[in-house]
């Protein structure tokens, strides 16, 4: 199967090759966002960021067995590295005249570890995704400053991903694509 990609200012359009037939698939790229989209959007990174602190912090402390000790002292640390994205979104909220959500997106619990694990990447691997977008929203808006703190949070959230990733003994997969975060 070939795959190929283009560009253009308004839309990123990919053509898949698979046994003679074509596929387009067309984004929308980020450019037009309003102002006031662009501070809902961050209000939902935000809840995100939220979810992933209780997460963090519940998960850190129920996950039992030798197995995923160090993987739980590496998820207290991402609730503290979650915590500090929250606090920078919020400060980018207010700047733009927006104010911060105050409620997170809903925590999935479980009894079994693996689940815990696997919910976090689901959850990281949306959060990469949604950041990417942001990040070119930001740019199209001349919002540089803000696009490089979501830059930084970005680096952050894609270690997240390969920390969970490592400890369920699966690949990293590309957020940027839909269809692989099922």
């Amino acid at each position: 199967m070939a795959t190929t990609r283009s560009r253009t200012r308004n839309q990123e359009v990919t053509r898949s090759r698979n046994g003679g037939e074509e596929t387009v698939r067309t984004r929308a790229r980020s450019d037009g966002v309003t102002r006031e989209r662009l501070i809902e959007l961050l209000n939902e990174d935000l809840q995100r960021e939220y979810q992933a602190v209780i997460a963090y912090v519940v998960y850190s402390q129920v996950l039992k067995g030798a197995q995923y000790m160090t993987i739980a002292k590496e998820l207290e640390l991402h609730a503290g590295e979650e915590l500090a994205h929250a606090i920078k979104i919020s400060r980018h909220i207010d700047y733009l005249g927006g104010m911060p959500a105050v409620t997170p997106k809903p925590v999935k619990t479980s009894e079994r570890a693996e689940d815990m694990l696997r919910f976090d990447l689901e959850a990281e691997n949306m959060t990469v995704r949604e950041y990417r977008e942001r990040l070119l929203q930001c740019e199209s808006q001349g919002l540089y400053a803000i696009a490089e703190d979501i830059r930084e949070i970005l680096v952050q959230e894609q270690e997240h991903q390969i920390d969970l990733a490592t400890a369920l003994g699966k690949d990293v997969v590309d957020a940027a694509a839909p269809e692989e975060l099922v």
